[in-house]
């Protein structure tokens, strides 16, 4: 498969989505952030000086979805239709979900990485001051579907 983002110099371009067709389009990304086991229990316990982290971390998703193409230089602005952040608590990590969908001409994927990832993020510079050695990591796509290149889904022995 070829690359669509480069021009017939080799330069960068934002890919023209002109001619596709629109259709509807949802995806779903998840991530973690591996932490200590009492600071996992801080945060439930609402604990945390800085306020409730997950319901920061969920708006901070939701922005992230949002803003995805300032951030990612040869993303489209596209009219996101509704996003959803939810978390999943493990003993020593949080994994975050972002759900996304739009009828556009070019997908999602970039939007909920990105809100995952900012999502995650957020968690780390709230509960930085208890645990310095958390870790951020397992950021993928699990599902995609609508478009020309039909629909995803990562298998089970992918992840989890």
């Amino acid at each position: 498969m070829a690359f669509t983002h480069f021009n017939k110099d080799g330069l960068a371009k934002m890919v023209d989505v002109s001619d596709k067709k629109i259709t509807a389009r949802r995806a779903l990304a998840s991530g973690r952030i591996y932490m200590k086991p009492e600071t996992v229990e801080k945060v439930y316990a609402n604990e945390m000086k800085k306020g409730n982290v997950l319901a920061v971390a969920q708006v901070a998703g939701i922005m992230a979805v949002k803003r995805a193409a300032e951030l990612i230089p040869m993303a489209h602005n596209i009219n996101i239709l509704g996003s959803n952040i939810t978390f999943i608590r493990g003993n020593d990590y949080i994994e975050c979900h972002c759900e996304a969908k739009c009828e556009y001409t070019t997908g999602i994927e970039m939007e909920v990485i990105v809100g995952v990832n900012l999502a995650l993020t957020t968690i780390y510079d709230m509960c930085k001051a208890v645990d310095k050695d958390m870790v951020i990591s397992d950021v993928m796509l699990l599902e995609k579907t609508g478009g020309k290149s039909g629909d995803y889904k990562r298998g089970e022995e992918r992840h989890g």
